[in-house]
């Protein structure tokens, strides 16, 4: 809007001082015009009222003290040549005359006589001032040409330019004010239009997935705005709708994974405990003077067998419980440390950066933390390492806390780093793959995140992240 008013005021500025132009030319032409016919009249009525014989060589006579009266009532030069172009009498005083005055040029008379109006006018500027000369013949009673006039004329526009730039100025006045009202009326209908375009913004940004998102309510907006809010609340049903689809699909499709890896974890130690108690059986002689022994490594097998299904339903019963929001204030350097106790690898080493560093975590949880990350280097080194070590370092940067546990195993795949978080995945031949799942969750719940970098064969760099008091 506001361009649009500065293109106006440009645009009729120039067509303004374009119609100024042209009709000062306008004016100066149509002036010339009157001012020669008027002087023809006085110089004809010279010519009928005079006494001396009307020839071109009596010019000088006949206009001798005429010619100043014809230039005071007309206030304009009035210059009289004979036909070849000489001149014969003049109304401007002066001792030194141009020479250019005294003789009219050659182009000037064959203009003048090979034009069918037989008058020719000149312009040119001078000193900074337009002057237009016209050129034309005066004639006696009969027709006959005696001489020729010649009328300087200067265009003087300081009215016509006063009256411009009055214009102009007026013009100026009006245009700050229509501006000054488009900035005003623009930022009104643009606050307008805002609006509702803001509550629309502001309810896309709260769009989520995991609640039921309100719809837009505007009592008043435009077509276009409104036709976008019915878009938006359509939208709102369809997500809703297709967020419980998901969830109960995402629901049935996770008990059904658990149930498929339950049964397969337990299928495990059943095998072999079938295969003991069916061998038992056949082989029991209650005369064998063996059977205790056979009867405690029968024992023996059974009881292995049921700790590692034990094992299992603690792993899934772990991973099923979400961390307990139980926020509180503790040292992470002691936490670590005494999570670290229960290692009897002496290649584990700790170092922290202070003393003491408080933050608001979860005791047990964090040591579930720290013994599962620890348990993950140990088992990442082989056989043929020489040299394992492992690094555990607590230390602060900017406002968080972080735990690093670096070792110098095996290392992680690059086909299997997309994967390290997911349940269930694990690259070892024993275990759930739950820990580090686990380890993701606990993490996140505190408002914090893990982040790891390996290389195939040099080692690996667990670091977990957190908010310090």
């Amino acid at each position: 809007m506001i361009l649009l008013v500065l293109l106006a005021s440009v645009l009729i500025a120039a067509v303004t001082i374009y119609q100024y132009n042209e009709e000062a030319k306008d004016y100066h032409k149509e002036r010339l015009d009157r001012k020669e016919k008027a002087i023809k009249q006085s110089i004809n009525f010279t010519i009928k009222e005079t006494t001396y014989p009307v020839t071109t060589e009596n010019i000088p006579l006949i206009f001798k003290e005429d010619i100043f009266d014809i230039d005071a009532i007309h206030n304009l030069q009035i210059n009289l040549y004979d036909l070849d172009g000489q001149l014969l009498k003049s109304s401007k005083r002066t001792i030194l005359r141009d020479s250019t005055e005294l003789c009219l040029n050659a182009e000037i008379l064959n203009k003048l006589s090979n034009t069918a109006e037989h008058r020719y006018v000149v312009k040119n500027q001078k000193n900074g001032q337009t002057f237009q000369s016209s050129y034309s013949y005066i004639t006696d009673g009969k027709f006959k040409n005696l001489a020729i006039l010649n009328l300087p004329y200067l265009e003087n526009d300081d009215f016509l330019n006063r009256e411009l730039n009055e214009f102009l100025l007026r013009l100026s006045y009006a245009y700050v004010a229509m501006i000054l009202a488009a900035i005003i009326f623009a930022y009104f209908i643009s606050k307008y239009i805002t609006k509702s375009l803001k509550t629309i913004s502001d309810k896309m940004n709260e769009i989520r997935l995991e609640k039921r998102n309100s719809k837009i309510q505007i009592e008043s907006s435009s077509e276009e705005i409104e036709t976008l809010v019915k878009s938006y609340n359509s939208m709102i049903d369809e997500l809703e709708a297709s967020a419980v689809k998901l969830a109960t699909s995402e629901r049935e499709q996770a008990w059904r994974e658990m149930a498929k890896q339950v049964a397969h974890e337990i299928k495990n130690p059943l095998t072999p405990m079938r295969l003991s108690v069916q061998s038992f059986q056949r082989k029991f002689n209650p005369n064998d003077p063996n059977i205790n022994q056979k009867v405690a490594e029968y024992s023996n097998t059974l009881i292995q067998q049921i700790d590692t299904m034990t094992s299992i339903a603690s792993a899934f019963s772990n991973f099923a419980k979400m961390p307990a929001q139980k926020s509180e204030l503790l040292d992470v350097v002691y936490i670590v440390k005494l999570a670290l106790d229960i290692f009897n690898e002496n290649y584990i080493h700790f170092t922290a950066d202070s003393e003491e560093l408080i933050a608001k975590f979860d005791r047990t949880q964090l040591i579930r933390v720290v013994t599962n990350l620890v348990k993950n280097s140990i088992q990442a080194m082989t056989n043929d390492n020489s040299n394992p070590r492992i690094d555990v370092n607590v230390f602060t940067e900017d406002d968080l806390i972080k735990i690093t546990v670096e070792d110098n195993g095996s290392g992680i795949s690059e086909e299997t780093k997309s994967k390290i978080f997911e349940p269930k995945f694990t690259t070892k031949t024993s275990g759930m793959g739950l820990g580090l799942a686990m380890v993701k969750n606990i993490v996140e719940t505190f408002d914090g995140s893990i982040t790891f970098t390996s290389e195939l064969g040099k080692g690996t760099i667990f670091t977990v992240s957190f908010p310090k008091m």
